[in-house]
């Protein structure tokens, strides 16, 4: 590896703790309606969303503010259902707030994903199955992401 190169970002989560982590590391992404998918009979969910790379900010590896795309893969899906998200708007962004789990039966999980706008998009899945996977190079991008408290 040469000095100063970025390996892309993997994490593979299978609990609610690795959630967390995901979901930190997806805090600020936006995605835009025609980047998100489920795959019903693959039982797999897909969003590919613009992540902006809060690790490197915290770090303080680059000068410059970074986002990269990132795919985000949940499996063993059973439903997906969304709140206030036109789905026929495909070119609607949505911010990516955080994300939620919840056991709901012996074997079945809840998880909610938060966007900007009261939009949420709840799937339950059997198992705890996750994907976070930078994909390509990152570019620069003018501002931080700022949050009024």
């Amino acid at each position: 590896m040469i000095e100063g190169e970025k390996v892309n970002l993997k994490l593979l989560g299978n609990n609610k703790e690795d959630l967390k982590i995901i979901s930190a590391h997806l805090q600020d992404s936006i995605v835009t309606v025609k980047d998100i998918v489920f795959l019903q009979q693959n039982r797999t969910f897909i969003m590919i969303v613009n992540r902006f790379m809060w690790e490197d900010v915290e770090r303080g590896v680059f000068r410059a503010n970074k986002r990269i795309r990132c795919a985000v893969k949940f499996e063993e899906v059973v439903k997906v259902e969304s709140k206030n998200i036109n789905q026929k708007n495909k070119n609607k962004v949505l911010e990516y707030l955080a994300m939620e789990c919840n056991l709901i039966q012996d074997s079945t999980y809840k998880i909610k994903i938060f966007f900007s706008g009261d939009s949420i998009i709840t799937m339950i899945v059997e198992i705890i199955d996750v994907v976070l996977h930078d994909l390509g190079k990152p570019w620069n991008v003018k501002h931080i992401p700022k949050h009024k408290i």
